[in-house]
């Protein structure tokens, strides 16, 4: 186990998994979600985006962690284990929930500087409020 992407829903844990994972096999952690958000939440074109991530699985080992359907294909090809997390959702929610509010609280600063907002959380459009997408 050297090629590893972690998939599953937001809040399902993937990301602290995929740290976890990449620290105890010694392998590079790579966050789907820095790559794809710039600052200013602007995305990264997707064929940028590919560009970056076959790139950063070029290597012998790594620990990728995301669900983006633009590199699916080329992260489950090189990757010779697939962990899928599929916990209950009563804990996805308790999970974002919690995670949303304390970074709302504590300013806390996400990929390239990006911060989750007060407006985002009551949108009522899932592509910007991550509790109705999850």
């Amino acid at each position: 186990m050297r090629r590893v992407s972690v998939v599953g829903n937001s809040g399902a844990g993937k990301s602290v998994l995929a740290a976890q994972l990449a620290q105890r096999l010694q392998v590079p952690h790579i966050e789907l979600d820095a790559i794809f958000h710039l600052p200013d939440w602007r995305e990264l074109p997707v064929d940028r985006f590919r560009a970056a991530v076959l790139q950063g699985t070029s290597a012998d080992g790594w620990v990728v962690d995301g669900n983006y359907a633009a590199v699916r294909d080329s992260v489950w090809a090189k990757a010779d284990t697939i962990v899928w997390l599929d916990p209950p959702r009563r804990v996805v929610m308790r999970r974002i929930i919690r995670r949303t509010f304390t970074r709302i609280l504590l300013r806390r600063r996400l990929w390239n500087g990006n911060r989750e907002s007060v407006k985002k959380l009551f949108s009522r459009d899932p592509e910007r409020s991550i509790i109705l997408w999850s």
